[in-house]
């Protein structure tokens, strides 16, 4: 007999494996989650000085009622283990409201890590009452869903690592309208929201024609799915409201049933009102780029016959690459000196150029997007607040292109004692000193202000800074006019000498046109250190690498490949072009995947091997 071919099963296996570890991680993250039981019977528990009702306020949303006894236990909570927001999640939250939830939030480490997203159950959260006033929440009770969502952001910003979620056994949970379960999933994920949001829908659709397609490992994965609930909840202090056996074997047509009803919801006079801000906001800002994009000639100096680095004028070509992330018209020319190796920009983007192609990356439309990039980086910080290590211990230290501080606030823990400011151009470091992630944010140009800080910090940062400026070298020289003597400069760039970043060509994210405008060798940036009276304690090349080319590059190919979005700079976005953007992502999703792992895989190797890596660190000490 021919044997039967197990590829048609292999999938099902693998859907079952990985629903039932899905079940058991959602079980661990659960297991983490505090209660409110000790606090509401005072077991155990010290009484703290300090008035209730002055300490701290609560945020609500609407329908939602706390009583008495849980309002008094959750401060007691608050002020036990001195946190700013505690988020109370009703016990008796829905499944998938709870699952939902614990995908997003890992409670091991919600508090600990400043750079996790504020999340919540959406119902009541107990809020410092001097930390209100910073937040600037349009309202305290009766937050929509929607707003809610956007509350709990702003609270873990303005509180990184004194903000908790606990169960809260009397909470009720409420049930919001059906049309604002899509706005809320828009308002979690963002532009990728059809993908992450949908997944839930997509597993419990796939599910349910699991026995026919294959008898054993279908049903396998279809049992997994309607378990999962009972395995990641039983015996602990959550009882979702829904639980039931007769539910649960219903959950995956419920599951999907409940998005069609949501795609099919009329949406909610609020939800409506703000669309049509949304649209009216839209059209006049699609209005604003056909001026500013009129006349992309100006929007360009002209071309350059020498090396800005060096003052050769034998150039070559190197590279063309588009707009990379925000898709907007143009083209963006690289070249390369042949007597430095130095690469830049040319024609290089006018100061006009550059305002357009920067409008809405760091702010504006793609603030949230920007902030949710930089969220990643916290290892990353953290290797480079220790380059000092043994170095130096730093008093005050300046960081330049700090945007909205996430380094300063990760390096706080290698630095505690350490004073950190912040400078950038943008108005995201007057936020930075909002949130307190750094002590002052300076507004304006290094150079421009560095005679009025002569010496006044022991350590300067540059973390991917100086490839986005227009004058690399007068930025050094402004850095060395800050530091005291015997302070340090620590400068992290993309490396041009990357073979694997040359190999990818358009697709190489550190190219990251038309932002940036000069590539630095690592040679080059040495002897302009050593040219100014700076001594390099280190390089770092393996340590500093990041590994996200090949993943970075299909996520850059699938863009390329998909429609533009709604942008206000592109084609309105048509429901035909909706749908094949959002196909586009789908077919592309496994090959993202495939080349995350990729890239864990060769990292290793890339590492060990001379001029392979993407990014290098120099540490600098001035004489």
């Amino acid at each position: 007999m021919r044997p039967r071919p197990l590829t048609r099963h292999a999938p099902w296996a693998i859907a079952t494996a990985g629903i039932v570890a899905n079940s058991l991680r959602l079980r661990a993250r659960l297991t983490q989650l505090a209660v409110l039981d000790d606090f509401l019977a005072g077991n155990g528990v010290t009484e703290l000085p300090g008035a209730f009702d002055d300490d701290f306020e609560l945020v609500t949303a609407e329908g939602v009622t706390v009583d008495d006894t849980t309002l008094r236990a959750a401060v007691r909570y608050a002020r036990f283990h001195d946190l700013d927001v505690v988020d109370l999640v009703p016990a008796d939250l829905p499944v998938a409201d709870l699952l939902e939830l614990m995908r997003l939030v890992n409670p091991k480490t919600y508090r600990d890590d400043p750079m996790v997203a504020g999340r919540g159950a959406g119902h009541a959260t107990l809020v410092r009452s001097t930390l209100l006033p910073r937040v600037h929440l349009p309202r305290t009770a009766d937050l929509d869903p929607v707003e809610y969502v956007e509350a709990m952001v702003q609270l873990k910003n303005y509180a990184p690592t004194t903000s908790d979620l606990v169960v809260a056994p009397r909470l009720t949970a409420v049930t919001p309208d059906v049309g604002w379960r899509l706005p809320r999933l828009k308002a979690i994920y963002g532009p990728p929201m059809p993908a992450f949001g949908g997944a839930p829908t997509a597993v419990a659709a796939a599910v349910t024609v699991g026995p026919k397609a294959s008898r054993i490992w279908g049903t396998a994965a279809l049992a997994a799915y309607v378990a999962q609930p009972f395995v990641a909840t039983i015996r602990l202090a959550v009882k979702p409201r829904d639980l039931r056996v007769h539910t649960a074997l219903g959950r995956p047509a419920r599951q999907v049933a409940d998005m069609v009803r949501a795609l099919r919801a009329i949406p909610p006079p609020a939800v409506e009102a703000r669309a049509e801000r949304d649209a009216e906001q839209a059209a006049a800002q699609r209005e604003e780029y056909a001026r500013m994009l009129d006349d992309p000639a100006r929007l360009f100096e002209p071309r350059r016959v020498t090396c800005p680095w060096c003052g050769s004028d034998e150039l070559q070509g190197l590279i063309d690459v588009p707009d990379m992330l925000q898709r907007k018209p143009g083209q963006f020319h690289l070249d390369e000196c042949r007597e430095c190796d130095h690469v830049f920009q040319n024609p290089r983007l006018s100061l006009e150029g550059l305002d357009v192609y920067y409008k809405d990356f760091y702010d504006g439309l793609g603030e949230n997007d920007t902030a949710f990039s930089f969220s990643m980086g916290g290892r990353s910080y953290l290797q480079r607040a220790l380059m000092l290590a043994g170095v130096a211990q730093p008093k005050r230290w300046l960081d330049v292109g700090a945007g909205h501080g996430h380094f300063c606030l990760c390096a706080r823990e290698v630095w505690p004692e350490t004073r950190f400011d912040g400078l950038d151009l943008s108005d995201s470091v007057v936020e930075a000193q909002r949130r307190g992630w750094v002590e002052h944010g300076y507004k304006g140009m290094f150079p421009d202000m560095a005679d009025d800080l002569v010496g006044a910090y022991d350590v300067v940062s540059m973390h991917h800074y100086l490839e986005h400026t227009r004058d690399p070298e007068a930025e050094l020289d402004a850095a060395g006019t800050v530091l005291e003597r015997g302070g340090h400069l620590l400068i992290e760039v993309p490396d041009p000498e990357s073979r694997l970043g040359r190999r990818l060509g358009p697709l190489w994210g550190p190219w990251f046109q038309p932002q940036h405008q000069h590539f630095v060798s690592a040679g080059n940036l040495t002897e302009a250190l050593q040219q100014r009276g700076f001594t390099v304690v280190a390089v770092e090349r393996a340590e500093a690498h990041q590994t996200v080319d090949l993943a970075f590059a299909m996520w850059l190919l699938a863009r390329r490949v998909a429609p533009a979005g709604s942008q206000p700079w592109a084609p309105p976005l048509t429901p035909a072009r909706r749908a094949a953007r959002t196909a586009t992502f789908a077919a592309f999703a496994p090959f993202m995947v495939a080349a995350l792992v990729a890239d864990q895989a060769i990292a290793p190797l890339l590492r060990r091997l001379p001029r392979m890596t993407n990014t290098y660190r120099i540490l600098a000490r001035r004489s």
